[in-house]
C-alpha cells in the first residue's frame, strides 16, 4: 500500500525532456528542443560523458523560450511562504522539504489528492507568494498583456513509498540534498515530523 511520495519538480528549464541524462518526458513539445533528440524517459540514470553532456546542455538551453529559472535564496523562501499557504489550506502532510535553486523536494503523505493535483496546488501557491513580493524570475519576460511565464518545468518525478524504511529514507535524502550543493540544512514550518505508518490499512495523513 501507498504511504506517501518522493516528489521532485524543477524549475523551468532544469531538466530537459531529451536530456541524455533520462527524464520523466514522453515527449519534447519544442520543436527548437526537438532537434536535439527523442524524449529520454527513463528512471535509469546512463552514464554519459560530461563533457559532452555540458556541450549538448549549453546548446539546448540557447534554444529555450527564456533563460532558465534559478532561484536566489530570497526567492526560495517566497516560495516556502507559498507552500506554507498551501499547506494550511488543505491539511497536506509534508514530511520534509528542500527548496533548492533549480528544483524542489518533497517528501509527502498520502491524501485525499492525487498527488500530481497536490504538486500544482503547491507550485500555484508558490508562484503566488513570489509575484505578491515582486520576486517572480520571469517577470522580465511578461508578454503585452502582462502575462508571466511559468517559472516552473511542467511535470515532476515521483517515487511511491509504501513503508517505513522508504519514508525513513526518502526523508534523510531530501534533508541531506541542500548539502550535497554546499548549503545549510533546511528548515521549514510546514514540515511536520514523520510519526510512523498507520497500520489500519487504507489511510491518508492529514
Amino acid at each position: 500500500m501507498i504511504h506517501g511520495y518522493h516528489v521532485i519538480f524543477g524549475t523551468y528549464g532544469f531538466w530537459l525532456p531529451n536530456d541524455p541524462r533520462g527524464s520523466w518526458s514522453d515527449f519534447v513539445a519544442s520543436w527548437e528542443l526537438a532537434k536535439f533528440g527523442l524524449a529520454t524517459k527513463s528512471l535509469e540514470r546512463p552514464g554519459i560523458d560530461l563533457t559532452q553532456w555540458a556541450k549538448w546542455r549549453a546548446a539546448a538551453v540557447r534554444e529555450l523560450k527564456f533563460p532558465p529559472v534559478v532561484l536566489n535564496g530570497v526567492q526560495a523562501r517566497a516560495v516556502g511562504t507559498g507552500f506554507a499557504n498551501g499547506v494550511r489550506k488543505s491539511r497536506y502532510a509534508i514530511w520534509a522539504c528542500s527548496i533548492l535553486p533549480e528544483h524542489v523536494h518533497l517528501v509527502i503523505g498520502r491524501s485525499r489528492y492525487k498527488v500530481e493535483q497536490i504538486t500544482n496546488l503547491l507550485k500555484g501557491e508558490a508562484t503566488k507568494s513570489i509575484r505578491g513580493e515582486s520576486l517572480h524570475p520571469q517577470s522580465p519576460y511578461a508578454n503585452a498583456k502582462g502575462k508571466i511565464p511559468s517559472m516552473w518545468a511542467e511535470q515532476q518525478w515521483k517515487v511511491y513509498l509504501d513503508d517505513e524504511t522508504a519514508i525513513d529514507n526518502a526523508i534523510h535524502y531530501v534533508e541531506e540534498n541542500p548539502l550535497k550543493e554546499g548549503k545549510p540544512r533546511q528548515e521549514w514550518s510546514f514540515v511536520t515530523p514523520f510519526t510512523g505508518i498507520n497500520k489500519s490499512g487504507w489511510t491518508t495523513y492529514l
